[in-house]
Order: C-alpha cells, then structure tokens, then sequence
C-alpha cells in the first residue's frame, strides 16, 4: 500500500477516534447504567439534551407491571423545590414528562421506582442534568456536521503529511482552513441561532468551550498558513497547528455550553443571548420559549458555565 494511502487511512481513524471520545464524554450524551430491584437488574438510558417545543419524557424499563414510578425534578442552579410527576407503566415500560423549558434551560431529575416492598432511587447517586434547546433543521445541522469532520480530517491528514519524506502542505493547510471557516464559523453559528437564539457565545461574549475551540484551532492553521508563504519551519507550523487541533477537539463538545440562569423570581427568566434585528434585540418568552423581537432594555444575563 502506498504511503498516501496509509496516511488518509490513519488521519480517517484518528478523525473517528476524536469525535468519538469528544462525544462521549461531553455533558450532553446520555447517562446509563444498570440498578437492581428486589434481585432483578433494570437498565436505563436517561437523556442531558432535548430540543424542540415539546416536553421531555424520561422511561425506564421496569419489567414488572407492579412498579410504581415518580420523575423528581427542579430547574438546575434554581432554589426550587423538588416536584414529583407520577410516570405511567405501560406493561412494565415506566414514562414520565418534564416540563419544556426555553433554549438553555436546564432540569435536574431522578426517577423514583416503588413495588411496595423496596424503593430506590435511578440514577442512586446524583441527579441527572437536562439541557433545553430549539431545533435545528438538518440543511443546516448535517452539512455542519460533515465540514467539521472533514475539518478533523484535513487536519490529521496535513499533520501527517509531515513525516512523508517530501512533503507538500498547502492544499491540506488551504482544506483545513476552508472547512473549518464554512462549519464553525457560518454553519456553527447557525446551529447556535437555532439552539439557543445566539450566534457566538465564546470569547469575548461567553466561555463556551466549542466556539472557543474553533476559534484556537483557525488560529492556528492561519498561522500555519502564514509560515508557508515565508517558508519557515513549515513542518514545525504545520505539525503544530495538527496537534492543536487534535487536542482541542478532544475536549467534550458542549462543554460549558451556553446555559439559561433562572431568576429568584419564576415568572422571569434571564435569557442565554440576544439577537440584533433592525436595531432591536429579541428575547425569549418566559412562557413559549420564542424568539420575540422588541425593545430589549436590561442586558441579557449569562451563565457562561457548565459542569453536569
């Protein structure tokens, strides 16, 4: 097999071995285990994303048509009380609803299981964190997905291009650069707007680690691309900017990503990011979750932080 072969063979798998561990480890990817109940193991699969206008429903597979259940919940980083929602068992399948909340609102939650003999509570330990947010059309979220990966790509790809005996960069620099510009910084924030009505939230608005990311590993590349033209260390700016990349793209996706920060007072609601429409900035109803555009006075509050 020829060498370049063997270098886009290798850029392809470390490519699906950093989204994979970047998605896996992020704040928004499912939590799962196993319990037991008077001896019999009960697995559950409890989502940390929902998007779109509609509630959120928790299940969990009791197997047993005589368990009760109960969704414990709260609005995260709030001083709420705890609500309980009673879950319906449908031939052992226990489902529960939690309330919609705006884009980049969060919920905490449990579910309580009970068969009058024994009560335990799923996950035992800590709640588990749901994050809220709109939906965004797949014309928009699937081409993202694939520029940010052929990004990934490239960018292996030119990295190892460093060690071919004569290499040649630029058309692996130029790829990496183009990519990156058309998923995170056109796509990206369009994704942003349809999730949580925000074109940007990292530096200098926000610390959402998936923009500032991005933005680290365009830097790099462009300075990469600057050293071409000057033909100094080009190997060392290239291999560098591949290295950079692969290591900021390890780091969970969403990871404090933009959240909602719930007032003192429920019937108001700070919200994640404003948007500018002919001079007027829009707000999301405390009620619907919609975008409303009117004269927005206070400035939106922000919590930047996320740590589930």
């Amino acid at each position: 097999m020829k060498r370049p072969a063997v270098f886009w063979i290798l850029a392809f798998l470390l490519t699906i071995i950093s989204a994979v561990i970047q998605r896996i480890t992020g704040p928004t990817y499912p939590v799962s285990g196993t319990t037991t109940m008077q001896g019999k193991q009960i697995e559950y699969s409890f989502e940390r994303s929902h998007g779109g206008e509609t509630n959120a429903v928790v299940r969990i597979e009791a197997r047993d048509s005589s368990i009760r259940g109960k969704v414990v919940w709260k609005r995260y980083r709030s001083s709420d009380e705890w609500q309980k929602i009673d879950m319906k068992n449908d031939n052992g399948m226990l489902s529960g609803e939690l309330p919609h909340q705006p884009p980049g609102g969060k919920l905490q939650y449990q579910v309580l299981l009970d068969d009058g003999v024994e009560s335990i509570s799923v996950p035992e330990k800590e709640a588990v964190v749901m994050r809220f947010k709109g939906d965004v059309p797949l014309a928009i979220l699937i081409p993202h997905i694939i520029a940010m990966f052929c990004a990934m790509l490239f960018s292996a790809r030119a990295g190892l291009e460093c060690f071919a005996r004569n290499p040649s960069y630029k058309k692996f620099v130029q790829w990496t650069i183009g990519f990156l510009i058309v998923g995170g910084f056109i796509l990206g924030p369009l994704v942003q707007l349809y999730a949580f009505n925000a074109w940007w939230t990292g530096w200098p608005f926000g610390g959402d680690l998936t923009d500032n990311k991005t933005a680290v590993a365009l830097a790099a590349w462009v300075a990469a691309a600057i050293a071409l033209r000057k033909t100094v260390n080009q190997r060392k700016w290239v291999l560098g900017a591949s290295i950079v990349t692969m290591v900021v793209f390890l780091i969970p996706h969403s990871l404090f990503g933009t959240e909602l920060k719930y007032d003192s007072d429920s019937s108001r609601h700070a919200v994640s990011a404003g948007i500018v429409k002919n001079g007027r900035k829009a707000c999301i109803s405390p009620v619907s979750g919609k975008r409303n555009f009117g004269i927005f006075i206070e400035r939106p509050k922000l919590l930047a932080g996320m740590k589930d």
